[in-house]
Parts: structure tokens; sequence; C-alpha cells
């Protein structure tokens, strides 16, 4: 399957936090929604809303985020930490879910730091090497 054009993460600022959301990464397991509703509401344009919520709650739920779609950066803060040990588990329909000190090589040969993904384990994804649930995980 070719790869979809990557497009670049969009950019939220807040007063002391930028939310980046990356739609190719994004798996709809929905903690963010769940998580502060006031600050992300895909009813709303835009559906990011940094300043809903203070900058600690708002990283704090964008750390649930399994896939990494969803990333922080804290105006007066440091970058996300990444969880020490670095973690890999076989989600139950095939993925790879990997938490921790990340580099990840993408088709195009870039390198990117990451503290958290959902790799393909099938070899299907259009995302490689993320998951995006068009192969046979995503049916199950």
């Amino acid at each position: 399957m070719p790869s979809k054009q990557r497009k670049e993460p969009k950019a939220y600022p807040g007063k002391q936090v930028t939310v980046t959301y990356e739609v190719g990464r994004c798996l709809h397991a929905a903690e963010c929604v769940r998580g502060l509703p006031e600050v992300f509401d895909t009813g709303q344009r835009p559906w990011v809303q940094p300043d809903g919520a203070g900058p600690e709650q708002v990283a704090e739920v964008i750390r649930r985020c399994p896939s990494g779609a969803l990333q922080y950066r804290l105006a007066d803060g440091p970058p996300e930490e990444p969880d020490r040990p670095t973690t890999v588990v076989r989600a139950p329909a095939g993925p790879l879910v990997i938490r921790g000190e990340l580099r990840v090589t993408t088709e195009d040969g870039t390198v990117r730091s990451e503290t958290r993904a959902v790799l393909c384990a099938c070899g299907v994804s259009g995302n490689q090497p993320f998951c995006d649930l068009s192969g046979p995980c995503g049916k199950e």
C-alpha cells in the first residue's frame, strides 16, 4: 500500500501550553475528550482550546494519548519526560504500544524523538512505521 502524505502536526498555542496534533497518528482512543472535554471538544472549531484548563492538567491528559498524536510544550517548563524504563506491549489486536525514550525512523528516513507511539506490526499501515488501523489489527 502506498504511504499517505505525512502532514505536519497542527499547533494550538495557548498562554502557558502549546498542544500539537498529528492527525495521521490518531487512533481515536479518546483519552483527550474524556479527560478534559473543556479543552478537547470535537464539536468545536478549533477542537483544541489549550487555555480551557491549567497547563499541568492539559499535559497530564495528553500523556494518556497512547499514539503520541497529541503532544505538548509548556511555555515555561521542560518537555515531556519519557517513561523509564521504556515499555513495549503488544495490543490485543496486534500493534505495538511503546512508551519511553524513543527514536523512530519514518519511511522517508527521518529520525524522530518520541515518548509515545503505536507502531504497525502487520506492515499494512499507510503511515509506517506508525499504526493507522488500516491492516488486520484495525478489523478486530
